[in-house]
């Protein structure tokens, strides 16, 4: 595949340019934020390859044209614009950057009606086998479970709480009897602190280099249960990602999700 990639100089998008290469995929793009240092190098130096002949840019939409498919790992305000332009040239998209507003987030939605689209706050694998066991025991734990939300990640980490810590707690809601309307507290403290049957705790822990981990709890009278992932390499995302890739070629438009591209 020839794949173009927003957002090639963070850390995803150098794990993302690696794993591609290593599938003998195709890095057609190559963009980034107009004031990023690394704009006309060559992005094989991004991953200490040799030169592949694509030069880091601003959105281009002469490189657009040259693409199967795009992914994303970008910042919000970037994906809007790379989401604009792969609507008019009807390019398939993986969407990996998290923080969107209900609004960024309901163009993406929007846009799904136009181009095949695989959305997700996390790529891990592993990560959504998690999402579907937390749906599986929000819907069995009907009642007299509290359900919290633990988050690690490191201390550059620009949003908080994670999106897929937020994803864990649509997907509590959306499953677990009288939870629809549940509140999100992202913090507790002070003597009215108290918990009540209607909220969902999810907290944010910064530090060091973690990767990510994730862990959620179904909180009982006499048993807990406790659902947890550790991402200890960031290629487990790209290699999802890639794989998404992979997934839109020949689909659709439709919003996709990781649950359809492995197959749960």
């Amino acid at each position: 595949m020839k794949i173009g990639i927003n957002g090639i100089c963070g850390r995803m998008g150098r794990s993302i340019l690696a794993i591609l290469l290593k599938k003998e995929h195709e890095l057609s793009a190559a963009f980034d934020s107009p004031s990023s240092d690394w704009l006309g190098k060559d992005a094989g130096t991004l991953v200490s390859q040799k030169e592949l002949g694509v030069r880091v840019s601003a959105l281009d939409d002469m490189a657009l044209k040259k693409c199967d498919c795009i992914i994303d790992f970008s910042s919000p305000m970037s994906t809007m614009e790379i989401l604009a332009a792969a609507e008019t040239q009807k390019l398939p998209l993986v969407i990996g950057t998290t923080g969107f507003s209900d609004e960024q987030r309901a163009k993406i939605e929007k846009a799904a009606s136009l181009i095949p689209l695989v959305f997700s706050p996390n790529m891990a694998v592993g990560v959504n086998l998690l999402f579907k066991l937390t749906e599986l025991a929000a819907a069995v734990l009907k009642g007299g479970f509290d359900a919290e939300v633990l988050e690690i990640h490191h201390r550059l980490k620009k949003d908080a709480p994670s999106g897929t810590a937020k994803r864990l707690a649509e997907i509590i809601k959306n499953n677990m009897q009288g939870m629809n309307d549940a509140h999100i507290l992202t913090g507790r403290g002070g003597l009215e602190s108290e918990r009540s049957d209607s909220e969902i705790g999810v907290m944010a822990l910064r530090g060091g280099d973690v990767v990510g981990e994730h862990t959620v709890y179904f909180i009982g009278e006499g048993e807990r249960l406790e659902l947890t992932i550790r991402s200890t390499r960031r290629d487990t995302y790209a290699e999802g990602a890639v794989l998404a890739a992979e997934f839109l070629v020949g689909k659709n438009a439709g919003l996709y999700s990781m649950y359809d591209v492995i197959g749960l």
